[in-house]
């Protein structure tokens, strides 16, 4: 059963500096993500971002799992956030705290909304770091894909993982 619902920023940020392998080795059979937010990965897809592709494929694969809304309680919480939040993002806080998944996103509103409604949040520091501790990756690997996170556009509130770990 997932524990972890994932938002695209975070899914991206991975799939861009082909690091979907941590996310994989870290949360295989325990990973899903929302079906709208796997229409925002074909929409990249189709603007030029090939890279997103690893997604599609996680998902094809299975060890990353697309849910959709179970419940009326479920798309009641997703209307709800979607005057604020983007859908993919009000999918995935509507589920993970249906069913009490971790929500990981990077997105400052939408981790506001989830502590609102005391949903559990990690976003990608806080998955570097697991991966570290996990000895999936080390500190330099760690350090490596955060700065090509960083000079792509990710807006860290670390500049090195060294701050924290």
């Amino acid at each position: 059963m997932p524990e972890v619902i994932f938002d695209s920023c975070v899914l991206s940020n991975f799939a861009l500096m082909e690091g979907m392998h941590i996310l994989k080795k870290l949360y295989a059979g325990r990973a899903c993500t929302t079906d709208f937010v796997r229409l925002e990965i074909l929409k990249g897809i189709h603007s030029g971002h090939e890279k997103l592709a690893e997604i599609n494929q996680a998902i094809k694969d299975g060890w990353l799992e697309e849910r959709a809304f179970k419940s009326r309680r479920e798309k009641a919480i997703f209307e709800k956030l979607s005057t604020s939040l983007g859908s993919g993002e009000a999918s995935c806080i509507a589920i993970a705290h249906s069913r009490g998944y971790l929500f990981a996103s990077d997105d400052r509103a939408a981790r506001e909304e989830a502590s609102v409604l005391t949903v559990k949040i990690t976003g990608t520091i806080g998955i570097l770091l697991r991966g570290i501790k996990k000895k999936v990756i080390d500190l330099n690997e760690g350090e490596r894909l955060l700065k090509l996170m960083i000079k792509a556009g990710f807006f860290s509130p670390i500049r090195s993982l060294r701050e924290i770990a």
